[in-house]
């Protein structure tokens, strides 16, 4: 595991470090991961992972610049799903008891097909956000969406029905 984190390390420097392709960002995005990476996939760098390798993107997806993907826990990203500058992707959470906060608490995050994360957003360990859903800028997720729903706040919670 201590390998996987120090490999998301180098290729994360090296993807953030200089101008890259479209291509050379999915070959990293590729490396990263160890999974092919569709054609449709883009992704504006910089980008962040702890790890990597539980990390599944969908076609169509967009992730924009800044964001961070703590993926130990594991992230789903369905096709057609648009993230926004410097979202967070959270899927460990610690103990609160002091004696306890070096006990790490792993949980997925699941985004399903046609989400839109908006700017700044935080989504964390556990949740599942349903298909056609909107995550507000600033939002801060620890419960699941409902599909075709918007949320927003924090903590977030329902707004309306999206559409």
């Amino acid at each position: 595991m201590e390998h996987c984190t120090y490999e998301a390390m180098r290729l994360t420097a090296e993807l953030n470090s200089a101008y890259h392709t479209p291509d050379e960002v999915r070959d990293f995005m590729r490396r990263i991961t160890g999974r092919e990476i569709d054609a449709s996939f883009r992704l504006f760098p910089p980008f962040y992972t702890d790890f990597g390798k539980n990390i599944r993107l969908g076609k169509n997806v967009f992730i924009n610049a800044c964001c961070c993907f703590q993926d130990q826990g594991g992230i789903d990203v369905g096709d057609g799903a648009l993230i926004g500058h410097r979202v967070t992707l959270a899927t460990i959470n610690h103990g609160l008891s002091p004696d306890e906060r070096h006990i790490h608490h792993v949980a997925p995050i699941v985004i399903g097909e046609n989400v839109w994360i908006g700017s700044g957003a935080t989504l964390l360990p556990g949740v599942t956000v349903g298909d056609g859903a909107v995550v507000a800028a600033g939002a801060v997720v620890s419960k699941s969406v409902e599909a075709g729903s918007i949320v927003g706040g924090v903590p977030a919670r329902f707004i309306r029905r999206a559409g």
